[in-house]
């Protein structure tokens, strides 16, 4: 997600420098954004800039990058903003901006839904927690990755939302997949099951992006990995248990979703959940 984002970054104009602890995700970068510069470290990468934008695995690992080991606050001068765009437990959220802001350094947290293909034309939806002032001070920044801003309140909120919104989306892509599984074992044709679920109540998420796309097409190539999904489902029933609400459904997906994950890899993509599935029904 990041190499595309940061692309925009570069066709809006903006001077953008970068690293990733991967040679691969770095030569996929300077692949993808020419004008941009590699750097050797997240330290030489945040210096100089007037925003530094985290999109990393989860929140533990911006609070590494950004204050552990990586100390890339060292490089950042008073008043430089981070936009943590990564999909990371509000809670985490939180504890890194009390402890940037000892070093008079922002945060929002702008977690971004959307996937791949709408990250590389721009289309991202971001959904944005943190004071006012500086939500608007970075929304043209946003705005050059995304087309739908929602600002959702208090820092951490983003990321709330974010935990929230994927688990709906999880469950969908459960729900139609199991569909899928059931009608084909009846004899429905799978293909005509997509497309009248798109024409029904049925119609989400997943029917009408991922079904025929990469789980009909068995290319299971959506790019974004199963691990993350059971890991934004976790945050998602953590917050639930944080809240003292019951929350029995997101309990039961965070289960099924981290044993497929256990079953199937690390880097197997979120949509080989049918593939986990097509052994149990």
């Amino acid at each position: 997600m990041g190499t595309p984002m940061a692309a925009r970054l570069v066709e809006a104009g903006y001077q953008v420098r970068a690293f990733d602890v991967a040679d691969s995700a770095r030569a996929r970068f300077a692949q993808a954004c020419g004008s941009a510069v590699i750097c050797s470290s997240a330290l030489e990468a945040v210096e100089t800039a007037d925003a530094v934008i985290t999109m990393l695995p989860n929140g533990k690992v911006v609070h590494e990058v950004l204050l552990g080991g990586g100390e890339a606050v060292r490089g950042m001068a008073p008043g430089t903003i981070v936009i943590e765009m990564s999909s990371s437990s509000p809670v985490d959220t939180q504890a890194t901006a009390a402890t940037l802001e000892k070093r008079r350094v922002d945060l929002i947290d702008a977690p971004v839904s959307g996937g791949v293909k709408r990250a590389v034309d721009g289309s991202l939806a971001i959904l944005v927690g943190g004071t006012p002032a500086l939500i608007e001070r970075c929304t043209p920044v946003l705005k050059a990755m995304g087309a739908s801003i929602f600002p959702t309140g208090p820092l951490g909120s983003g990321h709330a939302m974010k935990a929230l919104n994927n688990y709906v989306s999880a469950a969908g892509l459960v729900a139609a997949s199991e569909a899928l599984l059931i009608g084909r074992r009846y004899g429905l044709d799978p293909a005509l099951m997509v497309d009248a679920f798109n024409s029904s109540t049925a119609k989400n998420n997943s029917t009408e992006n991922k079904l025929k796309q990469y789980i009909l097409s068995q290319t299971f190539g959506s790019g974004f990995a199963m691990s993350l999904m059971a890991k934004d489902l976790k945050t998602a029933a953590d917050l639930a248990g944080h809240l003292g609400v019951q929350a029995p459904f997101a309990d039961a997906c965070v289960r099924l979703w981290q044993e497929a994950s256990a079953k199937l890899g690390d880097a197997a993509d979120h949509t080989e959940i049918f593939r986990y599935l097509e052994d149990h029904v």
